[in-house]
C-alpha cells in the first residue's frame, strides 16, 4: 500500500471550517473540533429559525391586526370571518400593512365591509 499524505486535504477540510466559525466566541472559532461543533449546532439552529420565522411573522401580523381592529370595536376572529364571508383575499401581511401605512384607506376598507 503506497503512502497517502493528507495535510492539504485536512489543511482545506480545516479552513473551511474556520471561515465558517469565524464570529464564534473563544475557542468555537479557533479550534477545529470545537468549531466544528459548533458549526453543525449553528446550521440545525438557522434551519430551524427559518421554519419559526414564518410563525413569527404571522404572529406579528395577527396581533397587529387585532389592535388595528379594536378601534372599530371588533375582534380579530369576527374581523377574519367577515373578511371571508365577503370573499376578500386579501393575507395577514397585506392588511397589517395597510394598517399601519395607510389608516385612512383601512378606515374605507373596513366601510365596505358588511355588518
Amino acid at each position: 500500500m503506497t503512502r497517502v499524505k493528507r495535510g492539504n486535504v485536512s489543511r482545506k477540510r480545516h479552513k473551511k471550517v474556520l471561515t465558517l466559525t469565524k464570529g464564534f466566541r473563544g475557542s468555537a472559532s479557533t479550534l477545529f473540533r470545537t468549531a466544528n461543533q459548533q458549526k453543525m449546532k449553528a446550521l440545525r439552529y438557522a434551519y430551524v429559525g427559518r421554519r419559526q420565522k414564518k410563525r413569527d411573522f404571522r404572529r406579528l401580523w395577527i396581533a397587529r391586526i387585532n389592535a388595528g381592529i379594536r378601534h372599530y370595536g371588533m375582534n380579530y376572529s369576527e374581523f377574519i370571518h367577515l373578511m371571508k364571508r365577503s370573499s376578500i383575499l386579501l393575507n395577514r401581511k397585506v392588511v397589517a400593512q395597510l394598517l399601519i401605512c395607510d389608516p385612512q384607506a383601512f378606515m374605507e376598507f373596513m366601510t365596505q365591509l358588511p355588518k
